[in-house]
């Protein structure tokens, strides 16, 4: 069995920036530094260790954002012959291109690499732009889990056929 991993980075970067202002006060609670737009910008995550949590040994991890360049986890992909896709910021400092590159790799390596019977796909992202693919993928079959944060949209959560909190785990993916 393996499991194909979709990370979103930039997704699971901000929305842990949010669960660690909560952890630090910053925010009353997440729907708090969601509405007011809080987050704490001090947090690192540790990519390693979110490999090594969300990914066994036979997995294939695909990433898409924009990273930050020394961590561990690049290292690591590296190593393993992992190769990032790695959209620059626009000018307005949104990521573009991301959620919809994620959606259709999903789509094309469920449709041409993975065993639906033994395989599973795992979106590591809390969006709700991904329920159409989540949508069609189980109703084919597909296993799909999420392991995302607390605040990952209701329609997700109950989408996929597995969801995994992150958020009892943030101080042990913070450098």
């Amino acid at each position: 069995m393996t499991s194909y991993v979709y990370i979103d980075n930039s997704n699971l970067y901000i929305e842990g920036c949010r669960v660690s202002a909560v952890e630090k006060g910053l925010a009353t609670s997440i729907i708090h530094a969601m509405g007011t737009g809080i987050i704490d910008h001090t947090w690192q995550l540790d990519y390693g260790k979110l490999y090594e949590f969300v990914c066994g040994q036979d997995s294939v991890a695909r990433l898409w954002g924009s990273p930050p360049p020394g961590d561990s986890f690049w290292n690591m992909l590296n190593r393993k012959g992992f190769n990032p896709t790695v959209y620059e910021r626009g000018v307005s400092g949104g990521e573009k291109k991301v959620d919809v590159a994620i959606a259709h790799r999903i789509t094309k390596d469920a449709f041409t690499i993975i065993d639906k019977d033994n395989d599973s796909i795992i979106l590591v992202a809390g969006d709700k732009d991904f329920m159409p693919v989540i949508t069609d993928l189980v109703s084919e079959g597909y296993n799909v889990e999420c392991i995302f944060w607390d605040q990952a949209a209701r329609e997700v959560k109950e989408g996929v056929r597995k969801f995994t909190s992150l958020t009892p785990y943030h101080s042990h993916f913070t450098k």
